[in-house]
């Protein structure tokens, strides 16, 4: 077999519940279904640290938060002095391309890649005064008018796209993707990185996709039984819904609202599910199609008001629990189609199953697992934080636990029965060998500071504390007119 070309998908804040092929009861992904069914879907795969710069970080590098150094999101810290996965494909000869969101520091580093093309979500206090998609739509004629349309970076409000179609970064991103596919080395295998913002808000979908969606017909946030009480929930989750996405209050009060967030959000997804057909097409018309690896993945899902929670860096599953589907090329017959994989992956194991089959050595560096053959993990380790925020999650191939360490609060849910994570088991009597079984796999993964936690070899946490809301006087990052 000739060395495959490799198409890796990225998209922003996609639950690995988002998808067509999972049952959702109304979102539209026919393109990701399609290449579900071409290939491997694995159904159980996660972000081990939830929010996007470390879980970027994963995935670039294939190490994990205790590796890579970074479980609180650290926006100013370069990437890890270790190989990385568009490095790895360099060094054995591919060309590399990376268009849309790399969200790393500073933001011109390329990390490995021969060529970026950038769409950094208008994160000017970072540094760079105007990236490649901006450039782009000041040349359409509209310099400054990309965040115009007045949503926000952290907000759940939502309208239609203002300006053209095309200058969407949606479209933007697959276009400038198709033409990398057009311009490539035909001499050289090429390993292309489509990294899309949406859908991470603001929510502003074309109103072709707003249009899709019925707000009458959406359906329902979920609520666990151990969510109905707002002031009863953990001290870092109070944090949450009190204070950075305190527009969740609003949202849950109003159903109609809700529902327009929610549709808003399912017509970012559709839209760019439509796209991702534009760039399989030109692979096909150029003929190497069936010589690509096409991989969709996520850095991270969306709570989207299930629990009365939104965005992220939590480990429900709505939040840790992203798509993973891998296509591979047509004469690989490690691999079958039409296949759910229920093994525990994570974000991690990116790097080395795509080295894995593309035949490159994976570095010593790399923690993650190649899905390429039968090894499994028994369990997977998550973290997030260090503050009064810190969450840390065990799950094995049906429990999930919870810990946060202010209140010493323990959640614990029986995946295999309740998938939503409706009903908090920890409190209940039969299930006290499951969660001492569970405590003890979640002890032995703590370092740090985290292991003054643990007294006498148990976990007593740290003291609750009162809770009072913070203002948010940024407006959850919004973006102004760029006159430069």
């Amino acid at each position: 077999m000739s060395r495959p070309n490799v198409l890796l998908i990225c998209a922003e804040h996609w639950s690995g519940r988002f998808l067509g092929i999972e049952g959702h009861p109304c979102l539209q992904t026919p393109t990701l279904d399609r290449i579900a069914r071409n290939g491997v879907r694995f159904i159980n795969a996660y972000s081990a640290t939830p929010t996007c710069i470390p879980a970027r970080r994963s995935l670039m590098t294939g190490m994990n938060a205790q590796s890579h150094g970074d479980r609180i999101f650290k926006e100013h810290e370069p990437m890890p002095k270790a190989p990385t996965l568009a490095g790895a494909f360099a060094d054995a000869g591919y060309l590399t391309s990376a268009i849309g969101k790399l969200h790393v520091y500073p933001q011109r580093d390329r990390i490995g890649f021969h060529a970026v093309r950038l769409h950094e979500e208008g994160r000017r206090h970072l540094g760079m005064n105007g990236d490649d998609y901006e450039m782009f739509v000041a040349d359409a004629g509209y310099a400054g008018q990309e965040y115009t349309h007045g949503m926000s970076a952290n907000d759940y409000m939502s309208r239609a796209w203002h300006l053209p179609e095309r200058l969407h970064p949606t479209n933007w991103t697959v276009e400038t993707t198709c033409r990398a596919i057009r311009r490539r080395d035909p001499t050289r295998p090429s390993f292309w990185f489509m990294s899309f913002s949406a859908a991470h808000p603001p929510f502003i979908p074309p109103e072709t996709y707003l249009s899709l969606y019925d707000t009458d017909k959406m359906d329902p946030a979920l609520i666990g039984d151990w969510a109905a009480d707002p002031d009863a929930l953990p001290y870092a989750l109070r944090i949450r819904r009190g204070g950075w996405y305190t527009q969740g209050h609003h949202f849950l009060r109003d159903p109609h609202l809700l529902a327009q967030s929610r549709a808003a959000y399912y017509a970012m997804c559709t839209h760019v599910d439509h796209q991702i057909r534009l760039a399989i097409g030109t692979l096909r018309e150029e003929g190497i199609l069936d010589d690509t690896i096409v991989m969709f993945v996520a850095d991270h899902g969306e709570m989207l008001g299930n629990h009365g929670l939104f965005a992220k860096d939590v480990m429900y599953e709505d939040s840790a629990r992203i798509p993973m589907i891998i296509m591979p090329t047509a004469d690989d017959d490690r691999w079958s189609h039409h296949r759910a994989d229920e093994r525990l992956a994570d974000i991690s194991d990116v790097m080395p199953t795509l080295l894995e089959m593309a035949g490159i050595p994976v570095p010593d560096t790399v923690d993650g697992l190649s899905l390429c053959g039968s090894e499994t993990r028994p369990h997977l380790y998550c973290e997030h934080w260090e503050d009064a925020r810190a969450s840390r999650m065990i799950r094995d191939d049906r429990y999930k636990l919870i810990y946060y360490a202010i209140g010493n609060r323990t959640q614990l849910f029986d995946l295999k029965e309740d998938p939503d994570e409706l009903h908090d088991l920890s409190d209940t009597g039969d299930q006290r060998e499951v969660l001492d079984r569970m405590t003890s796999l979640l002890i032995d993964h703590l370092y740090g500071d985290d292991r003054e936690w643990i007294r006498d070899g148990r976990l007593e946490g740290l003291e609750d504390r009162p809770f009072s809301p913070t203002p948010d006087r940024g407006l959850g990052g919004q973006r102004g007119w760029r006159f430069v």
